[in-house]
């Protein structure tokens, strides 16, 4: 039997990924509420030997010597005792190993319980510590199942499930049973189901990431994301400097003819991507954050607030402020600054005044 023992301890260390350290410490927990449950003694009462080196595995009870016995399985006599040897001593302890078999059918169903649980505490326990160093980047994960009717994606991390609900997917994108996919890691919780990882398609850390994955000047530090802002699925932008003079940190993101923003692009399915430069003049700063359109001026208003007034050529006006105003609402929260954008003639036809976008907006 101790042969077989340890072959199912090799098996589960191999297996499960536990050491065999914490796998003996659960079972020998769990033999010890075996034994007190068929035997009615207390934990100093039994004794748990389980060896890997030598295969030894021995439990035993322990008995104190008295001189009137109350429970025969945690005293003896020490007439008892000296039958056993005959040096025994009043107040010493003896020692008496315990056949397996004679546990009990329920004593060994609730130590089988005890090992099972303790598998499985040390598998989502290690699943935590392994995601756990995963937080805040990048995982490559595969689709497992797809709720349409929910709307959640579950995908395979590696060593455990996550979740993707509908809230952290971008607009529009699909997903199919096989296929592999990049998750931004949020963080990782502890539930009491075990550890729970948080997971987004829609996050701006995303897109950060993946920059700093695929341009080596940001992975080496010549160059700083110092900015970002995204509507997913849609369009980012992102603020860039560096503190290398003869560097260039928006060609560096861009890439030769545009290959490196290509494939963060081309995973985005088409987002679009502005890359601008960062710089400690507000004002140069909200201008480059308005890019694509081109700005004549921009006042800084006095007050508690951050705002300014941006004047921009009448005809790049629709420009500057975008489709529905995400142009400017990620210029917005890019700079920080509440954003007024008004055209150069102080004219605006025949729509009504824009109000001004607010970098909380």
């Amino acid at each position: 039997m101790n042969a077989e023992f340890f072959e199912a301890l090799t098996m589960l260390e191999k297996e499960r990924g536990l050491t065999a350290e914490y796998l003996i410490e659960k079972i020998k927990a769990a033999i010890v509420i075996a034994v007190k449950k068929d035997y009615e003694v207390e934990d100093e009462n039994v004794l748990v030997e389980i060896d890997t080196v030598t295969g030894k595995f021995n439990v035993s009870l322990v008995r104190d010597i008295v001189e009137e016995v109350e429970n025969p399985h945690t005293q003896l006599t020490l007439e008892e005792a000296q039958a056993i040897r005959k040096t025994y001593k009043m107040g010493q302890r003896v020692v008496t190993p315990l056949k397996t078999k004679d546990f009990g059918r329920i004593a060994a169903q609730t130590a089988k319980h005890v090992i099972r649980q303790g598998i499985r505490e040390a598998e989502r326990n290690q699943l935590f510590n392994d995601m756990q160093g995963k937080a805040h980047e990048i995982v490559t994960a595969r689709v497992t199942r797809v709720d349409p009717d929910r709307g959640l994606v579950a995908l395979d991390m590696g060593k455990g499930e996550a979740i993707l609900p509908r809230s952290e997917q971008v607009p529009g994108e699909e997903f199919f049973e096989g296929q592999h996919v990049q998750v931004y890691v949020k963080d990782v919780v502890v539930t009491e189901r075990g550890p729970r990882v948080i997971i987004s398609r829609t996050s701006e850390q995303l897109v950060k990431r993946m920059f700093e994955m695929e341009v080596p000047e940001i992975f080496d530090g010549t160059v700083e994301i110092r900015a970002i802002s995204r509507e997913a699925g849609v369009r980012t932008k992102m603020a860039v400097w560096s503190k290398d003079e003869n560097i260039d940190p928006v060609g560096a993101c861009i890439g030769a003819h545009g290959a490196r923003v290509g494939k963060i692009v081309e995973e985005l399915h088409g987002e679009k991507i502005d890359v601008v430069r960062w710089s400690e003049d507000v004002s140069e700063f909200i201008s480059a954050a308005l890019s694509p359109a081109k700005v004549v001026k921009v006042e800084i208003l006095e007050g508690d607030k951050k705002a300014c007034r941006v004047t921009v050529p009448d005809h790049q006006l629709s420009l500057a402020i975008g489709n529905k105003g995400q142009n400017a609402r990620l210029c917005a929260r890019l700079t920080g600054y509440n954003i007024d954008i008004r055209p150069e003639s102080g004219y605006y036809g025949e729509e009504e005044e824009q109000p001004a976008v607010s970098s909380e907006e």
